[in-house]
């Protein structure tokens, strides 16, 4: 029987430390570095991070868009930066925020989640704007391929709270029924952002991931993470892009920083972090 992505998460967690570190090579990020904006640089960009990084952080994060950009020439380098981080035992989220009708939500599944495809990836961040329902076939496969989903719920972007207040709890409560049942987690996380100023919802039932964006640029801290998620910090997995990549010379100790400082802050009890 293959292991959940649930107990993988959880060993990978707990071998590493709770850090998810995302590769965005944004055109500006690329000549950040000295790079010209082309799919070789891309590749070379990637190959730097995932040397520096897919021993040491628990999750990476690919943002499909700055591959996509490319075409089939952008798509070719994520697969390869995905068979490279998985190569490395590095758990693989794909940020590809989908969320679409039965039959095209199939599709996207078949194409991030299925075993077979080139672009597998451990799990896939998910858009529930159509309604949880929506992402029922996705969270099928999942968990037919012992994947897992991440399903924006709160996100770290400020201009989004007015709406998302108003599916946040459907979706924490469609997460909930679907990971019933299951240990350590369920397959089905939320996206919580790391710079809300207060938990608006309540957690405790999820028995799920939760990934934490905006440490670092957005501003938030690894002591903010752990205020914030303080019931439930065993599931948190703060996520950091270019606080890290800013300096291709960085990278590595960067990571080693924001991933000891999460893990200090998370694991200790809120009384001893007052």
């Amino acid at each position: 029987m293959n292991e959940s992505f649930g107990s993988r998460l959880r060993a990978r967690l707990d071998a590493c430390g709770p850090l998810c570190v995302g590769i965005d090579p944004s055109p500006a990020l690329l000549h950040t570095w000295g790079l010209d904006d082309s799919p070789a640089a891309l590749e070379r960009f990637c190959r730097t991070v995932v040397e520096a990084v897919a021993d040491v952080a628990a999750v990476v994060k690919p943002q499909s868009a700055f591959f996509e950009r490319w075409g089939s020439r952008g798509v070719a380098v994520l697969e390869r930066t995905i068979a490279d981080l998985r190569e490395a035992g590095t758990l693989v989220l794909l940020d590809v925020k989908r969320g679409d009708i039965d039959s095209t939500m199939a599709a996207y599944a078949e194409a991030y989640l299925d075993k077979g495809s080139p672009l597998a990836a451990d799990a896939v961040t998910l858009s529930p704007y159509l309604g949880f329902g929506s992402l029922e076939g996705a969270i099928t496969s999942a968990m037919a391929n012992d994947a897992g989903v991440f399903v924006l719920a709160r996100t770290s972007n400020p201009e989004a709270a007015g709406l998302q207040r108003l599916v946040a709890d459907q979706v924490l409560a469609g997460a909930a029924a679907a990971n019933a049942g299951h240990a350590p987690f369920g397959p089905v996380g939320v996206v919580m952002g790391a710079t809300l100023p207060a938990l608006e919802h309540p957690l405790d039932d999820l028995n799920g991931p939760i990934l934490a964006p905006g440490l670092g640029a957005q501003g938030a801290t690894p002591a903010d993470v752990a205020r914030l998620f303080g019931p439930v910090r065993h599931a948190v997995v703060p996520s950091v892009s270019r606080a890290v990549l800013a300096d291709p010379k960085q990278v590595r100790v960067r990571t080693l920083r924001y991933r000891d400082e999460c893990a200090a802050h998370l694991s200790a009890s809120p009384a001893a972090r007052k």
